[in-house]
Order: structure tokens, then sequence, then C-alpha cells
């Protein structure tokens, strides 16, 4: 929650993803490595996937995690966790939204990042939506499109 004198949550739009999921891996990889908590938000069928995906990356790019039904101290401990639900989270750094809702307790975390598809126009107009619900609220917003900083 952003109380008086406290610094709002820094929101990125990580816009082109050719595929969300496998985008949302190599951000889990990279933050581990980097020693940051994350915690990645979506509808539980898409977190099932992710969840899967990352059990299956290779045993050099290994990612910890677990999921909202691992025991508590599961949860303090895995430097990522996916949540329906990001308000159950237990740690605050960085939270990355893979799915079409603005999500749930966002304002609490130190980071959140939105990741837009670059070929779905469904999930484009869903990042078009919570853009707008941000700019309303006062967020500023930082704009990365993937396309261009692959090349």
């Amino acid at each position: 929650m952003n109380l008086p004198g406290i610094a709002m949550t820094q929101v990125a739009f990580h816009f082109n993803a050719p595929d969300k999921l496998a985008y949302a891996c190599r951000f889990a990889r990279k933050m581990v490595r980097l020693g940051t908590r994350l915690v990645i938000t979506a509808p539980s069928a898409t977190l099932a996937v992710l969840d899967t995906m990352l059990w299956h990356l290779e045993p050099h790019d290994f990612v910890a995690h677990c999921r909202a039904d691992a025991t508590d101290g599961l949860l303090e401990a895995s430097p990522v966790v996916l949540l329906e639900d990001p308000r159950q989270a237990r740690h605050h750094e960085v939270l990355l939204n893979v799915g079409d809702e603005v999500p749930l307790g966002y304002a609490d975390f130190g980071k959140l990042i939105e990741v837009v598809s670059a070929h779905d126009d469904t999930d484009r107009q869903c990042a078009r939506e919570r853009w707008h619900h941000y700019v309303q609220h006062g967020y500023a917003i930082v704009r990365h499109d993937l396309v261009s900083m692959a090349s």
C-alpha cells in the first residue's frame, strides 16, 4: 500500500513478447540470478502451464519456485512464487503480471511488470485498459519494447 512519504510502485510494460510465458520464464531466471524475489500472477490455468514450463527448463537454467498451495516454509523461502492472488505474497519486491486484469494488491509491490503479447490483439487491448488504469491512478509508466531491445 502506498502511504504518504513512501514511493509509489514502479510500473513497467514489456511490449511485444512473442510468447508471454516463455518471457516470464526468462524474466524469472533473470530475477533469481539477480537475487530479487518475484511473484508471478495470472489465472490458475495459466499458472499451471507456467509451473510446468519452469520445471522443464534446462538444469543450468533452473528457477526455484512454488505455487500458492505450497507449505508456509516453502512460500517464505522460494525466490519465485506463482499466485493467482498476489495479496497472498510473503515478499513484495517485484510482481510480474501475465494475466489480463489489473492484479490485486499491485500497489504493495516495489515494482510491477506487465507483459504484453506481440500478436494477440485481445491481450494487447487488455494491456491498454491496464495502462489506462495505472495512468488514472497517477503512476508514471516505463515502456520497454522487447522487439527493439532484441536488436
